[in-house]
């Protein structure tokens, strides 16, 4: 299944290393990838590969809000085909 991940916040050294860091513990791909900072805000999106995931989508979910709240950062998955549903006018 493919997942869309989301990341939003103040830009520091690492946040990539920390996020693909976790994903790839949770065995997840990632598919591709932007990234852009504005000004002084980071922010990230991901199309990653949950196929080989060793873990469900709320177990990852729950593993990356605690890296949300590690990094003060706002972390977000979801599902690609809900993200597209919601994203079509």
């Amino acid at each position: 299944m493919k997942a869309i991940v989301t990341v939003v916040g103040m830009d520091r050294v690492g946040i990539i290393g920390e996020i693909c860091t976790t994903l790839a513990a949770l065995q997840i791909n990632i598919v591709d990838i932007s990234q852009t900072v504005m000004r002084d805000f980071f922010t990230m999106i991901m199309l990653v590969d949950t196929g080989y995931a060793n873990k469900t989508l709320d177990e990852i979910a729950e593993a990356l809000h605690q890296k949300e709240l590690e990094m003060g950062l706002s972390i977000r998955i979801q599902r690609e085909d809900i993200f597209q549903a919601m994203h079509r006018i």
